[in-house]
């Protein structure tokens, strides 16, 4: 195996930096954030940094970069309070990454894409049509990150919809049915063509060999 220390990831330059950090943590998860403004402008942008945090409540989180920039979904969901979390699934990959492209605030990547938002449930932002999986999320409370001037935004899980083939009878919900993607650093994209499952582990008996 090759060895990499950490004056070694400082002299990679910027872009091969980046590449490697990004993929080295192991696969992410794909998802598109749908939000819109106070005035009605909506926003969709691809995020694969969306973890569990708890089931009770149900929390999800996900990592802002700094906001020394202008971010529109962050600024969106702060306005209204209300956002989405879409998976993105294999017939749709390309239109959510071209999402991550930097438009201005008054152009919405749906009129940029074959995306489309999606109103139901009387919810205040848009979900993404075409996606298995569209959860509805209620902003709770954000986390500062010193360490790289990030932010952790934690909300909880208001409803969702999924598409019923992907529900198992025990309350599993089998991405691989609905071509759930995941990613790969910033830009590879794969789709898990099977799930192994196991059971609840307890620990083994202790058996005296002498």
């Amino acid at each position: 195996m090759q060895f990499f220390d950490r004056k070694d990831i400082d002299k990679f330059d910027r872009i091969h930096k980046i590449n490697l950090m990004n993929s080295l943590s192991g696969y992410k998860s794909a998802n598109l954030l749908g939000t819109v403004s106070p005035e009605g402008q909506e926003n969709v942008a691809v995020f694969s940094s969306i973890v569990h945090l708890g089931s009770a409540p149900p929390v999800l989180g996900f990592v802002l970069r700094p906001t020394t920039v202008p971010r529109n979904t962050y600024e969106n969901i702060k306005s209204t309070g209300f956002y989405t979390v879409n998976h993105i699934c294999q017939e749709i990959t390309e239109d959510a990454h071209h999402t991550s492209a930097k438009y201005p605030k008054e152009i919405s990547e749906f009129e940029m894409t074959n995306l489309t938002p999606e109103y139901k449930n009387d919810f205040k932002a848009p979900f993404v049509k075409e996606s298995p999986v569209q959860i509805g999320l209620k902003y709770l409370e954000e986390y500062y990150i010193k360490a790289n001037d990030t932010l952790l935004i934690v909300g909880e899980i208001q409803f969702f919809y999924v598409q019923e083939q992907m529900l198992e009878a025990d309350g599993f919900l089998n991405l691989s049915k609905g071509k759930v993607a995941t990613i790969n650093g910033l830009d590879g994209y794969a789709i898990p063509d099977s799930t192994t499952r196991y059971a609840y582990q307890r620990p083994k008996q202790i058996v005296n060999k002498e």
